[in-house]
């Protein structure tokens, strides 16, 4: 499903709900690279400085592209690892992005971004609006709903103007997440839930045909009983849950949710893919982390229950 020129945008949960259906795979591979666990043979190029390690992150990064792209829906490369390689990392993560894109993957941006609004404003025309006549940098974005609704209404507008989606923290998979995100309000209910209710009214004027809003919500899937509260809560956001694979959850623990439908839920694997080939030190790079997404994207579909 693909946006048609001079018609409206297609919604973020629309094009996702097409591309899950048709690839059966609710897999999303996180691009979250590190110099120093690169393969032997790019690490040794890296080494010459941040030129030469963005150039290695990249090559990687679209290597691991090639060997997960018939297994996965998504990619979420984490900006943090490229701005840590300066202007030239940057550059890597547009080119990983366009790469992704031209797999014809989805790229969800982990960048947690959430400010004032002008500042907002200027996010989301970095990640979201479309640039110099061609796509966005991404088709969705995760963001921190921490400052309330006047920092996100710039990226709401981007969802309702250019088809954007986006991914709110509302309970996520750290161990500290608890000391914020359960503390408990004067009514007894831990402020996730808080959040969560408004992620599910912001969402409301979002839902696609396909019945899911293109605002949507990360949930900690080290947490399977807070998973299936937050599925009640937000019946109709997109459930995006990092943590299975090095973080210790399964594909099991968050079956609850994917009772909004096959596509209601997303489930990030990072580490655990495309650092495959240190489990396995005798399989090339790319072909331990096909098996891996492999292995995930039918576990997963198998768990959704679809």
């Amino acid at each position: 499903m693909t946006d048609v020129p001079g018609s409206p945008p297609v919604l973020f949960a629309d094009r996702l709900a097409d591309a899950v259906e048709r690839k059966k795979t609710q897999l999303v591979v996180g691009l979250d690279p590190v110099v120093d666990m690169l393969p032997v043979e790019l690490r040794g190029e890296a080494v010459a400085g941040r030129a030469a390690a963005a150039a290695a992150v990249e090559r990687f990064c679209a290597g691991i592209v090639d060997a997960i792209a018939p297994y996965v829906v998504a990619v979420k490369p984490q900006s943090a690892f490229f701005e840590a390689l300066g202007s030239e990392g940057w550059q890597a993560f547009e080119q990983v992005c366009t790469y992704a894109r031209r797999a014809g993957l989805l790229v969800i941006a982990d960048a947690k971004r959430g400010d004032v609004g002008s500042t907002s404003r200027a996010y989301a025309a970095a990640f979201l609006e479309p640039r110099d006549g061609g796509p966005p940098l991404a088709d969705a974005l995760t963001v921190s709903p921490y400052l309330g609704r006047d920092s996100l209404d710039p990226f709401f507008a981007a969802c309702r103007r250019d088809g954007a989606g986006l991914f709110l923290l509302v309970r996520t998979s750290n161990p500290g997440a608890a000391e914020l995100q359960d503390a408990v309000l004067s009514d007894g209910r831990p402020l996730w839930r808080q959040v969560a209710e408004l992620v599910a009214g912001w969402g409301e004027d979002l839902v696609g045909a396909c019945g899911l809003s293109s605002v949507g919500a990360v949930v900690g899937a080290t947490v399977p009983r807070i998973v299936g509260e937050a599925r009640r809560e937000m019946p109709r956001a997109i459930i995006l849950l990092p943590g299975v694979g090095a973080q210790g959850a399964q594909p099991a623990d968050v079956a609850r949710a994917f009772t909004s439908g096959p596509s209601s839920a997303l489930v990030n694997a990072s580490r655990s893919v495309i650092y495959a080939y240190r489990e396995a030190p005798t399989e090339d790079w790319r072909a331990a982390a096909a098996a891996e997404a492999a292995r995930l994207q039918s576990a997963v579909w198998a768990a959704a229950g679809w």
